[in-house]
């Protein structure tokens, strides 16, 4: 285990509406396993959810804010000041908006640097680690400097602390599925989460019930709650939750968007179906339906009600599938992803 004890990782990422939670959620894992592991950890970040910076608070990790995200100049002030008083220190950034010239100013001011990174967008890479915990990341060509290490593939999928409470964890699998867990991302600015609600109320299987999962910053609570309130089958709304194992454990399919979430309901053997909520997602998904780990059905935009009742009522029928579905989907995400990463951060190098 790597000796972490009184060293500090300081962490660059943000979260917003636009860009969702995923990349600060992913961190987060990351952070948990470095304090686990007696180190310290302190943000910076542009997020002005205040239900995501009390959960870094709360896990006692310093939050350093910024008015504004790179490019605006006034990120890398910040961030280099805070740079500069940790010169040893690891620092991990994660975003599409981070480029080659912000990587190359936190090599250039001392500092080892993790990339995490989904799709080799960037024409170089100075990172000293590049992380891609896709399926498709061993297919994609990353330019970078010699001594970048590429970390790559499921096997570093990063997953936070309370997932990793049920590794072993076996899952009854019903010859009917009746219970739907549905998480659509932290913000869902479109709403396709009533989209969902809407089509669950023509699938015809005897029993359904349904878990709605929001997260703290969605701008259409009022809608879903109304939603679900007349809905004719049970349907909790929870919004911010703090159990998503426990969920999902209890779930015997999900419907989920094709972010980072994939990997959790992947570790804890969900049968899911993936739909798409933005460009990114499309590019991910790729490596999904290469093997067979998913259900795709494309765009939510372009999902008709009766394509998703059709698509979930085979899923829920078909017992055979779904368990198919659990053993690739374990045996690709083992949950020990956080750990093999900082096997890398050694404090010795």
């Amino acid at each position: 285990m790597i000796e972490t004890t009184r060293r500090i990782l300081l962490i660059r990422t943000d979260a917003s509406t636009k860009i969702g939670t995923g990349h600060l959620m992913r961190c987060l894992a990351l952070a948990q396993a470095w304090k686990d592991a007696g180190g310290k950890v302190a943000f910076i970040t542009a997020c002005r959810n205040e239900g995501l910076l009390e959960r870094l608070r709360e896990e006692g990790f310093e939050v350093h804010l910024l008015s504004s995200s790179y490019p605006d100049p006034g990120d890398w002030e910040v961030t280099k000041n805070v740079l500069a008083r940790h010169p040893d220190a690891w620092v991990v950034l994660d975003g599409y908006h981070f480029d080659e010239t912000y990587q190359k100013r936190i090599k250039d001011a001392g500092n080892r640097l993790l990339v995490i990174d989904d799709m080799a967008h960037l024409k170089h890479y100075y990172a000293d680690i590049v992380l891609n915990q896709n399926l498709h990341a061993e297919d994609l060509h990353y330019s970078c400097e010699p001594y970048t290490r590429l970390l790559l593939g499921t096997k570093y999928v990063l997953l936070r602390r309370e997932f990793l409470a049920w590794r072993g964890w076996k899952r009854e699998v019903p010859e009917m599925a009746r219970r739907v867990l549905v998480t659509l991302g932290g913000s869902d600015p479109e709403n396709y989460t009533l989209k969902v609600i809407k089509a669950l109320q023509k699938v015809d299987i005897s029993g359904l019930e349904a878990i709605v999962v929001i997260g703290a910053g969605n701008p259409h609570a009022d809608v879903l709650k109304k939603a679900v309130g007349q809905s004719r089958i049970p349907i909790r709304l929870i919004q911010n939750a703090k159990n998503m194992p426990k969920l999902m454990a209890w779930a015997d399919v999900a419907i989920s968007s094709a972010g980072t979430t994939v990997w959790e309901l992947a570790f804890m053997g969900v049968p899911t179906i993936v739909g798409l909520t933005a460009p990114i997602e499309e590019f991910l998904v790729n490596g999904l339906e290469k093997y067979g780990l998913f259900v795709n059905i494309g765009w939510f935009n372009r999902l008709y009600a009766d394509q998703l009742v059709n698509i979930l009522n085979e899923l829920m029928r078909n017992e055979r599938k779904r368990r198919d579905m659990i053993v690739l989907s374990q045996h690709l995400v083992d949950g020990a992803g956080c750990a093999r990463i900082l096997e890398h951060l050694s404090i010795k190098e």
